[in-house]
């Protein structure tokens, strides 16, 4: 392998020659060879709209040249193209404020730029890692939520209001503790599934207004040592522009830097998403069992044999990634909450663990919901026959007997039913509280519902 020579304050390192990184990036990826988890793209991605943001800045205020801010705008724009996607190798198992990753982007960008650079001096100018991290950490977040779980939940709300309208009318029994209920229109169980994800995509939004307050400005303790006055001010004016969405400032750096309750209250958000889907997922998963010796009130897609060994056999795939992904977001959940209430002094130093949970969250909820969306829940078909073979038989509907022969009478009728394997009816006639003329009248479930 050929090698060039690199220097930092702890003197010289070999760095692969055709590698855009320099000394510090290389001395970290030597030193944290600990699993397979990297920095994620949207971290670095946001990284990259910061080191845009910061050089136009300084540039105004006259601290760095028009030329030099332009050449870093260049490169960051050529990470976001995609273009240097080999040059971030950093695991996340690193340094807990994040520096060796804010290093690895200001080397990268400093040897690809157009005009010889700094990576110190002048990519990192009026920053430091200890402001620049958590402040690619909220921008990648918010980023990730609104151009990426909130559309995909969009598209899946959209999808049950369309499953909604074509199964209106239909009646089926309910269920509660697993156990027979009084019946509900099919659409209405339906739009239970659409709320869920509302209510969710409500409470990220409510979310984001924590997330856009961002730490740039700070520098290392939160007292703005060697950044110009307003300095957080217009580097979050220009990154608003840059990525189409309102950051403001953290009015208290020191918070800033050294708690991360906005990434709790965030993910809590998306935990809740994570929850609503489970539920959903299990209850599809269910009433599409069988399909003769399961509930089988509904058909899903049958995208994929469902056994090596079970000939014609067919499983309820998305539903089962759906229940993964939301197992792992719960585990997220609480790898973000310890690590939030790890800061020390001026600094959390948990923040690598925290920004690739919440990305990886935000992620595999995206994608999820839309394989989900477009694999399953676009399928969704009511099987009318089954449906009404078990509204039926069930013995709930006697419910709608107690205001006229009371509930202790009721339950008679329907546990003599259930015990003897006859019908409500013939239990609650040999009862002789109801004649065949009241009952057929009172046990209607279209009036239940």
């Amino acid at each position: 392998m050929v090698t060039r020579t690199e220097h930092d304050a702890l003197g010289t390192v070999e760095v692969e020659a055709s590698r855009l990184w320099g000394a510090q990036t290389e001395r970290s990826r030597r030193n944290f060879c600990i699993g397979e988890e990297k920095m994620p793209h949207t971290l670095i991605a946001a990284f990259a709209q910061l080191k845009k943001a910061c050089a136009a800045v300084n540039a105004t205020e006259g601290k760095l040249s028009a030329e030099k801010a332009e050449a870093v705008a260049a490169v960051a724009d050529r990470i976001l193209a995609g273009e240097l996607d080999g040059e971030f190798p950093l695991a996340v198992w690193q340094t807990g404020s994040g520096t060796q990753t804010n290093m690895n982007v200001n080397e990268v960008i400093a040897r690809a730029a157009a005009v010889p650079l700094h990576e110190n001096d002048d990519v990192n100018m009026s920053q430091s890692s200890n402001d620049t991290f958590p402040t690619a950490m909220s921008v990648a977040a918010v980023l990730s939520v609104e151009d990426g779980v909130i559309p995909s939940a969009e598209a899946l709300v959209a999808a049950f209001l369309q499953l909604e309208e074509a199964h209106r009318g239909i009646i089926k029994i309910g269920r509660t503790h697993l156990q027979d209920a009084t019946p509900l229109y099919f659409s209405d169980e339906i739009s239970g599934w659409r709320a869920g994800v509302e209510e969710a995509v409500v409470m990220l939004r409510a979310s984001l207004a924590r997330l856009r307050r961002l730490a740039i400005g700070g520098t290392a303790v939160g007292t703005g040592l060697n950044a110009p006055r307003g300095f957080d001010a217009a580097v979050c004016r220009r990154l608003s522009a840059q990525c189409g969405t309102e950051f403001v400032p953290d009015e208290n750096k020191f918070h800033a830097l050294t708690m991360k309750d906005a990434f709790v209250f965030a993910h809590g958000a998306l935990k809740a998403l994570a929850a609503n889907l489970m539920k959903i997922a299990n209850d599809v998963r269910w009433l599409a069992s069988g399909p003769r010796c399961g509930i089988g009130e509904i058909r899903i897609p049958e995208n994929e044999p469902g056994s090596s060994i079970m000939p014609g056999k067919v499983n309820p795939t998305q539903c089962e990634a759906v229940t993964m992904v939301a197992a792992q977001v719960m585990g997220n959940d609480a790898t973000i909450g310890f690590a939030a209430s790890q800061g020390n002094f001026e600094l959390n130093v948990f923040m690598p663990v925290i920004a690739y949970n919440f990305e990886q969250s935000c992620r595999l909820l995206s994608d999820v919901m839309r394989s989900f969306c477009e694999n399953c829940v676009k399928g969704i078909t009511a099987d009318c026959r089954r449906m009404e073979e078990n509204l039926s038989r069930s013995l709930m509907l006697v419910t709608c007997l107690s205001p006229r022969i009371g509930y202790e009478n009721a339950a008679a009728i329907a546990l003599d039913a259930y015990r003897r394997g006859v019908t409500l009816r013939e239990a609650a006639l040999k009862s002789g509280h109801i004649t065949a003329e009241e009952f057929d009248r009172a046990v209607r479930p279209e009036n239940m519902v």
